[in-house]
């Protein structure tokens, strides 16, 4: 077995290692610092360590809520100093919609990535959605968050489509200014462009859409696989692209 593990470069402690599955109050408490995340997204741990204790009897150290947020991608939204200077890594592109006025499918598309609970764990959804007729043209779920779950949201968007934007918004996060999307969107032709950090309002039309699906899909139906989370992803979509009336544009029949 030792000779073994040398030649495989493996770890003997690992061998024989069961991954430990994230157990149900992890699980609960995800979800709930999910469900009140869509309420209020500028709560710190402090202050959702005092609403789980009073509106759901749920006592937590705050350090083990900052972990949980941290797995499922929450943040607060806070006022941090400077934050218009990019960090280093990656190249960040300029914020190209102030003053623009979206008259038009097609002008601007956005994409972004929320996270999925799940009874025996979690995933995490991406779409591109068209800024001015709000239609999802593209998604994929996995639970992974990775670039290539982006990537083949976006491929959906194109193909189903056969159109592409002039501009393409995303926020700042390492799967969105990563080589492989920023480098797919050149290669398209497509202008790229980037919200500000902590500017979550500025992306607020697909921000809505999470709202709506998970209150509508994802709390209601808990879906406790990917088969079924994707079967139901499809119908609501479906439901949200062809039939349902959006007020904001006028109710379209």
């Amino acid at each position: 077995m030792r000779k073994q593990c040398e030649l495989l470069c493996v770890a003997r402690s690992s061998v024989d290692y069961q991954r430990v599955a994230e157990s149900a109050e992890n699980l609960r408490l995800k979800q709930l610092l999910d469900e009140i995340y869509l309420i209020d997204p500028c709560l710190g741990s402090r202050r959702l360590a005092t609403i789980l204790e009073r509106d759901h009897s749920v006592k937590v150290n705050r350090k083990r809520l900052q972990r949980l947020r941290r797995e499922i991608g929450h943040e607060a939204i806070w006022c941090r100093p400077r934050t218009s200077i990019p960090d280093d890594g990656h190249r960040k592109y300029p914020y190209l919609l102030r003053d623009l006025t979206v008259k038009r499918p097609n002008q601007v598309w956005c994409a972004d990535i929320t996270y999925i609970p799940m009874p025996g764990g979690h995933a995490y959804l991406c779409a591109v959605m068209d800024w001015y007729s709000r239609k999802v043209l593209g998604w994929a779920v996995s639970n992974t968050m990775e670039t290539g779950l982006c990537l083949r949201a976006l491929n959906q968007a194109v193909e189903q489509t056969g159109h592409l934007p002039e501009i393409f918004n995303t926020d700042q996060g390492c799967q969105f200014t990563s080589e492989e999307w920023t480098g797919r969107l050149e290669q398209l032709g497509v202008s790229i462009s980037m919200d500000g950090r902590g500017r979550w309002m500025d992306n607020v039309f697909i921000e809505r859409l999470w709202r709506s699906l998970k209150y509508e899909e994802i709390y209601l139906k808990e879906h406790a696989t990917l088969v079924t989370l994707q079967i139901g992803l499809e119908n609501w979509f479906e439901h949200y692209n062809d039939w349902r009336p959006h007020q904001a544009l006028g109710n379209p029949i």
